[in-house]
């Protein structure tokens, strides 16, 4: 269980980077050089989140083909 509460923390952490990112974006006037180095902490953030949504997809199929197989 400890690695589930690690992939939600980690989900989670990245997820308020990934908005405080934006909102340093949107609020700030920045040189080209700082809104690229933004933008891809951003594109990495989003790799990060969507990682971790996949592994819980995957996790829940797991789990649903189980109960479905033990059902039988």
């Amino acid at each position: 269980m400890a690695r589930s509460k690690k992939s939600s923390v980690d989900f989670e952490a990245s997820l308020a980077k990934l908005e405080s990112t934006i909102h340093t974006m949107e609020n700030q006037e920045l040189s080209l050089e700082e809104a690229l180095r933004y933008f891809e902490d951003g594109v990495s953030l989003i790799q990060a989140c969507q990682k971790a949504l996949e592994e819980a997809e995957q996790k829940i199929q797991v789990i649903t083909n189980r109960m479905t197989s033990q059902a039988s």
